[in-house]
């Protein structure tokens, strides 16, 4: 992602700055699933080992909540005989804290964007011998040489996606292309907004006209002053569980991620998702590895395996969020591929902004976020 700030500021609503759900086919999940199996791609390099090394018996892997296919963990472990002993986490800030703290016995991460920065800069992470990753040329080169990772020495692109509004069509009225949709009394007690600080902080940024990564105290304060405003409007501060409150028709309005937008539609054809024409956010996560790990071979062995096109686009059929690996792209279905939800075009994705690491600065967000949550 460009780490300058690329603001989405449009005069009118175009097809190309709001992003509308409509237009993007569907078919279940298991018709996707024999989508996948027939593109097996068996050229798929594999790591060369000398035949009398001894691996690891198993590798840890942390990862976002319903952000893998679960049958993949099998596959490697069938294909390696490494077990993967798997658990997930909510947001970045809980990852890097158990990280942090110490006695965390992981092997694979997989953090955004400016986690990445954050730990490289604090000597978290281990530098990649990517003679064990040669599936790394199936990435996207639009995904290489980040402003986290410049030199591409810790990170490998897993996924990537935006923010924005998931609305039910049925329950809204008029077009919905603004952030400030959420500030509208007519939806008091139907709107969900996410319970992550930066996230909704962002959102609230971008609709005042300011980047995601402001230093400017006052320019955070508004944006903290405004959502003390909307509280009142806020039926809950929700994480992932919006996708579900959204599909059982719990809520007029909510703020999520892309992926969970596409899963959602497929259960509630009523919804729509938008990117705002103020900007918003858009992520990359990555796999790395710990500084603290003990398996990195087993470890880069797994990122290899993640990065195989058959193994990339498993994942992206199964989660829903777009996939950074440019050979599995090839052989997704044509919905997935002609959905600009899925893969904005490159005028969209230039005008996005990913998040920095703030340094210090962060605390401010935190005390900000710490008083909408306390304010009734």
């Amino acid at each position: 992602m460009k780490r300058v700030c690329m603001f989405l500021l449009l005069v009118a609503v175009m097809a190309a700055g709001l992003i509308l759900l409509t237009g993007c086919g569907f078919v279940s999940y298991s018709d996707t699933t024999t989508i996948v199996v027939d593109e097996i791609h068996p050229e798929a390099d594999h790591v060369q080992l000398p035949e009398d090394m001894q691996l690891a018996a198993s590798i840890n892997v942390f990862n976002w909540g319903e952000f893998i296919d679960p049958d993949v963990l099998g596959i490697f472990t069938a294909e390696t005989g490494i077990r993967v002993i798997y658990d997930t986490y909510a947001t970045n800030e809980e990852m890097y804290q158990r990280i942090r703290a110490g006695g965390a016995d992981f092997d694979v991460l997989f953090p955004s964007d400016y986690m990445i920065e954050r730990m490289i800069t604090q000597g978290m992470l281990a530098r990649l011998n990517w003679d064990n990753i040669p599936n790394a040329e199936h990435i996207d080169q639009k995904f290489w040489h980040m402003p986290f990772d410049p030199e591409n020495q810790y990170s490998v692109p897993y996924k990537w996606g935006t923010f924005g509004i998931i609305y039910n069509t049925t329950m809204v009225e008029g077009p919905v292309y603004s952030w400030d949709i959420l500030w509208d009394p007519v939806y008091e007690n139907q709107i969900f907004m996410y319970y992550a600080s930066r996230d909704t902080l962002g959102a609230a940024l971008r609709r005042l006209g300011y980047s995601l990564n402001t230093t400017n105290i006052d320019q955070v304060h508004a944006a903290r002053d405004s959502l003390i405003q909307q509280r009142p409007l806020v039926r809950a501060y929700l994480g992932d569980a919006i996708k579900d409150r959204m599909i059982n028709r719990d809520g007029a309005l909510g703020t999520v991620f892309s992926g969970d937008s596409l899963w959602a539609r497929l259960d509630n054809p009523e919804l729509n998702f938008i990117v705002p024409i103020e900007g918003t956010q858009i992520f990359l996560d990555s796999m790395v590895i710990p500084a603290t790990s003990t398996r990195q071979l087993e470890a880069e062995m797994f990122i290899n395996f993640m990065t195989r096109p058959d193994i990339a686009a498993m994942n992206t059929l199964y989660t829903r969020y777009s996939t950074t690996n440019a050979t599995a792209f090839t052989t997704l279905p044509d919905y997935l591929r002609e959905c600009e939800i899925y893969w904005p075009p490159d005028e969209i994705f230039y005008r996005l902004e990913a998040f920095a690491d703030l340094g210090d600065f962060k605390d401010e967000f935190e005390r900000a976020w710490t008083e909408v949550m306390a304010a009734r």
